[in-house]
């Protein structure tokens, strides 16, 4: 199946969602269809900040309505600050949409853990993944106010610096010491601060995740994701 995403938001994100789904079809020896449409980051963050939710919705509306023209069938928003809008989105969208907040929870009830520390904007962890996640405790750090300064600059220029790096490492280690059993990434860019082969904590790449399920979905797979991609 023909692949579309709504990218750009932030540039790191959309270059890991396509390395991740490169990875998956390559995994599988078969080919990859997939076409991007550009989402401003700047403008999503304003929308998020003032609750804009059927402004936004309007955007993902617009572009999954030339991601259709291109040839897509489903679509997907390589952003969790996108989600905000989610019921709004996938009730107006023209194409079937693959949720990221219903992927990552299904993950973690399957996984058993009890208690979450989530990174990301302002909004998502103050709203503990906007209250996807049913089966465990998620808590935020006690500076939200840097660490979503930090995530917001962060996806604006889709790169990392030594400060807010280590603003995100704190916070980090400031929840596994309150009880944390893993840290849930919840902003697609935190790709360029942690993995889980060499964070020295758990963690819960939840880009990797969505992108793991639309891989399946575009292969007419069932059952769990295919392998992480490298």
């Amino acid at each position: 199946m023909h692949i579309g995403l709504i990218g750009g938001i932030g540039p790191a994100a959309q270059d890991y969602y396509t390395r991740q789904l490169i990875g998956h079809f390559s995994h599988a020896g078969v080919g990859l269809d997939l076409t991007t449409a550009h989402g401003d980051a700047p403008t999503l963050l304003a929308n998020l900040a003032a609750d804009r939710r059927a402004q936004q919705a309007a955007i993902f509306v617009r572009l999954t309505e030339r991601l259709a023209r291109a040839g897509a069938e489903f679509v997907a928003v390589t952003s969790i600050a996108g989600h905000f809008c989610r019921a709004e989105f996938a009730a107006a969208s023209p194409l079937p949409v693959i949720d990221m907040i219903d992927a990552v929870a299904r993950d973690v009830a399957a996984r058993g853990v009890q208690k979450l520390g989530i990174l990301g904007t302002r909004t998502v962890m103050a709203s503990g993944f906007y209250g996807g996640i049913t089966t465990a405790r998620v808590f935020a750090p006690t500076d939200l106010d840097a660490v979503h300064a930090a995530y917001a600059a962060m996806a604006t220029a889709g790169t990392v610096n030594a400060g807010q790096r280590q603003i995100f490492e704190n916070a980090a280690e400031e929840m596994m010491a309150k009880g944390a059993e893993a840290i849930l990434l919840g902003g697609t860019d935190l790709a360029l601060v942690f993995d889980a082969v060499t964070a020295p904590f758990p963690v819960i790449d939840c880009a990797a995740l969505h992108a793991a399920v639309i891989a399946q979905q575009a292969m007419g797979q069932a059952g769990p994701p295919p392998p992480a991609a490298a």
